[in-house]
């Protein structure tokens, strides 16, 4: 479903440069629940930006669904993003006005659903990552694991084919990472949803069907 092939990657940082990606290659199949790990700086976030159309590589190709996204427009990756992935962040990047059910019902402002049907499907959505009791709370309402809560509910809402999840666990404690990190699962079981995880933490690693580990911007293994 998604390949990444001879994928190279540099930034120029205070005057050197960064060799952040090194001929990386990558085949993650429609269904896999992949978790990819290594030491902070070692290129897994690039990765993920690269696979997910934030950022393009410097050379080699990115294959999502068939097509190559390394060169496309911002209008089509925009719209790959909108139907196909769902992301989930570490800072979780909830709107602190809005109260949960609102953060995820606003990944579908603007649509052609009707207000009823995104409130049904936001309900639906936290109801799935066991959140419906906090519908009405403002994120600083919430604890850490009830905020990434919202933005997995958020990731899902729009029927997404693939999760991308950057350093999900990284502000939570570790039964709130334990809960997560099992609901990512379930989705991916249930909804037969591919599921990409970057983390630093190794010990997440058995959640996974595929482990990558890299290292300097390069894949040393995959399990």
């Amino acid at each position: 479903m998604i390949e990444a092939i001879d994928v190279n990657k540099e930034y120029r940082r205070a005057g050197a440069i960064i060799r952040a990606l090194n001929d990386v290659n990558l085949t993650i199949k429609s269904g896999e629940f992949v978790v990819i790990h290594g030491p902070t700086g070692c290129g897994k976030s690039t990765l993920l930006n690269v696979l997910s159309g934030l950022d393009f590589p410097d050379s080699g190709k990115v294959i999502f669904d068939g097509e190559n996204i390394a060169r496309a427009t911002e209008d089509r990756l925009s719209r790959l993003r909108r139907m196909k992935i769902g992301f989930v962040f570490q800072d979780f990047n909830l709107i602190n006005t809005l109260t949960a059910l609102e953060n995820v019902e606003s990944v579908l402002w603007p649509t052609v659903l009707r207000s009823s049907e995104i409130e049904d499907r936001a309900i639906a959505a936290l109801r799935d990552v066991n959140l419906l009791n906090r519908k009405d709370h403002f994120p600083v309402q919430m604890s850490g694991g009830e905020k990434q809560k919202a933005g997995l509910a958020r990731a899902i809402i729009h029927r997404p084919r693939v999760i991308l999840a950057d350093e999900p666990t990284g502000n939570l404690d570790p039964d709130s990472e334990q809960e997560i990190m099992k609901l990512l699962k379930k989705i991916n079981k249930e909804n037969d949803t591919t599921v990409l995880v970057v983390t630093h933490r190794h010990q997440l690693s058995s959640f996974g069907d595929k482990i990558v580990k890299m290292e300097d911007g390069k894949i040393k293994s995959v399990e």
